[in-house]
């Protein structure tokens, strides 16, 4: 009987239970509600999905991310900032920046789209934050979680980068609930309702050669911004140039969703009860909101100007396009100004604003690590 008791009373000891918190199980509970959003809502389940079963992984059997456990050897790969530049090689090669290169003036919403990320700087600041954990926190504003990562990993804030990027990844999942309210509200009918012109075809050629020259150009100035801006248009150098189907299939498929899991579980495992329950989580994760927001009604409020410039041919809702969740963030331009009028096809115009917030996030980034002399 003592050997049984034995027995039974290690059992429990070693189950979870023995252990959990009650930051445990509410972590647990919020990871339940990201994985109802993704499955049952369809909110980004590529991104949603793997995040919320890393949360939950983390929050029952926290050796998973110490030295040794399974999410540790992941997370070590976002740290060396080697999973963020392999998803912008990802999006380059799915993404047809031909939208960009038929309506330059596409770069100014998506450099509007970037002043949340200021604010949220400035905010982070005034928070008590130091400068470089402010800067680290401020790139959620661009909705882009693979560089939230890159700069945090950059700039030394590893002990903030998982409410960093759990921040991120999941308002780049709620562009859909959040982006559409602040585009209504600061846009009337008549401009939700304009019709753009049909952009100008193409060609190849400067297909091709878009990706080497804003690789040499940014990278001259800021030759911070080469792991990811580098990645980026190597991957649309893939996609364009024709003559490597084959790397171009495997960076945004197979390589692609790769890294989207290692990534993705990483991230959410870093959300443990003590690491994510406490004041500094909630100050980023509000700073996040409030860059996003502002980023967002920037590049809308930049859109009307600009509608205004030309005689109203811009329709300002591709201007909230210019946060970097591509294409998340195009596909709600649309998607609210088919709500207005149902003929009316903002999508490829939307995706101008939407790949330049790429590079822009990128550069902003760059810019950031270039200040703080990070080489």
């Amino acid at each position: 009987m003592t050997y049984i008791s034995n027995t039974l009373s290690n059992l429990a000891q070693q189950s979870a239970f023995a252990t959990m918190s009650v930051g445990n199980i509410i972590m647990i509970a919020v990871a339940c509600v990201f994985l109802y959003l993704a499955i049952a809502k369809g909110f980004e389940p590529l991104l949603l999905v793997p995040i919320a079963f890393g949360m939950l992984l983390v929050n029952i059997y926290p050796d998973i991310m110490q030295e040794g456990g399974l999410l540790y050897y992941f997370f070590k790969l976002d740290e060396w900032a080697i999973l963020p530049s392999l998803i912008f090689m990802g999006v380059g090669a799915m993404t047809d920046f031909g939208p960009l290169i038929a309506n330059p003036r596409s770069f100014w919403l998506g450099a509007a789209a970037q002043f949340g990320i200021f604010a949220a700087y400035f905010g982070a600041i005034a928070m008590g934050f130091n400068d470089r954990a402010a800067a680290a926190i401020s790139i959620i504003g661009g909705a882009d979680g693979p560089t939230s990562i890159f700069l945090a990993s950059k700039l030394g804030q590893t002990n903030i980068m998982g409410p960093i990027a759990v921040a991120a990844y999941s308002y780049m999942s709620l562009v859909p609930i959040i982006q559409p309210p602040i585009m209504k509200l600061l846009t009337t009918h008549k401009e939700r309702s304009i019709k753009m012109e049909q952009l100008r075809p193409v060609s190849k050629l400067e297909k091709i050669l878009f990706p080497i020259i804003v690789s040499i150009v940014v990278s001259m100035i800021l030759p911070t911004t080469a792991p990811l801006i580098g990645m980026l248009m190597l991957g649309n150098l893939f996609r364009e140039s024709g003559v490597v189907r084959q790397l171009q299939e495997t960076a945004s498929n197979a390589l692609m969703y790769i890294v989207v899991i290692l990534l993705g579980t990483s991230v959410g495992a870093t959300t443990s009860a003590e690491a994510f329950l406490n004041a500094t989580t909630i100050k980023i994760v509000a700073l996040g909101l409030i860059a996003f927001m502002f980023g967002t009604a920037a590049g809308v409020l930049l859109g009307k100007l600009m509608s205004v410039l030309t005689g109203g041919k811009i329709n300002p809702l591709i201007g909230s396009a210019g946060v970097s969740a591509v294409p998340m963030a195009a596909r709600v331009s649309q998607k609210v100004g088919a709500e207005t009028d149902p003929t009316n096809f903002l999508l490829m115009h939307a995706m101008g604003p939407n790949v330049a917030g790429v590079i822009g996030t990128a550069v902003v980034a760059g810019t950031f690590m270039a200040v703080f002399g990070i080489v």
